[in-house]
């Protein structure tokens, strides 16, 4: 039986416009949101950091909307995960000092793409990003099967890193790991779609997926099975679409209380 006090769940992102009217008040504006996130989440991954470096000041400002206790896990620069810049790092790091300062930085995530395929090159850049980001917690989520190595399972594990476990369609190719796996304090749960046909169809339509009670029921009987090896389990949804994120991991928090 899950273990319900291990578990901290949300979403990929909060700031989504269509979860207006279906899972936001309506009328919330931008800014509020992360007000109202707060209201039923106690983390959140921030994927905007994606796409441009944080401003201090920016992070700061959610810092203070958020309790105490909340925790952010950051998606790194995709010049760091995608085009294999290693440059910005020191940058970024140091964009994430108010979340450090408040105790409020869960972590920093790599999420390679598909293409980051299990080469010796690419081992080698691997490890040196994270010797790059050594000074905060870090979890790495691999999207190609060829990292689906035991190899790779016990080199997480020395470095006390947390491999994000994805729960996605079964493709050829797709990193998608048979059962739970930990190799850090934390585990890590990512729960994108399930719907094969649409995984290569772009963003929208790759993440458009409602998870039923029955598919996060298993999730959690699954997970089970690791949870004395963690302290806690992070799990985030990542189906953002039409707030279905927020709606499944209501949901998921709901069965977590009915243990």
């Amino acid at each position: 039986m899950p273990e319900k006090s291990k578990y901290i769940v949300g979403t990929s992102g909060y700031s989504f416009a269509d979860w207006v009217g279906t899972f936001y008040p309506l009328g919330t504006a931008k800014t509020d949101m992360l007000g109202q996130y707060v209201k039923h989440f106690e983390t959140v991954e921030l994927n905007f950091s994606y796409y441009r470096i944080p401003t201090q000041s920016t992070l700061a400002r959610m810092a203070a909307q958020t309790p105490e206790g909340f925790a952010f896990w950051v998606k790194a620069n995709q010049k760091t995960t995608h085009q294999q810049d290693r440059s910005i790092a020191g940058a970024f790091l140091d964009s994430l000092a108010p979340l450090t300062q408040e105790g409020k930085l869960a972590g920093v995530l790599l999420q390679f793409p598909q293409s980051f395929h299990r080469t010796m090159a690419n081992r080698k850049y691997l490890a040196s990003t994270i010797e790059d980001f050594c000074t905060v917690p870090l979890a790495v989520e691999f999207r190609h099967r060829s990292w689906d190595d035991q190899a790779v399972v016990e080199g997480l594990r020395q470095h006390g890193i947390s491999l994000v476990v994805p729960d996605v369609p079964d493709l050829e190719g797709l990193y998608r790991p048979a059962a739970p796996i930990v190799t850090g304090p934390s585990g890590y749960l990512r729960l994108h779609s399930r719907v094969a046909e649409n995984w290569y169809a772009g963003g929208a339509e790759r993440y458009d997926y409602d998870y039923s009670e029955d598919e996060l029921k298993k999730v959690l009987a699954d997970w089970s099975s690791v949870e004395t090896e963690v302290e806690r389990v992070y799990a985030f949804f990542n189906n953002c679409h039409r707030g279905q994120a927020a709606q499944n991991a209501e949901a998921f928090r709901r069965l977590l209380d009915q243990i």
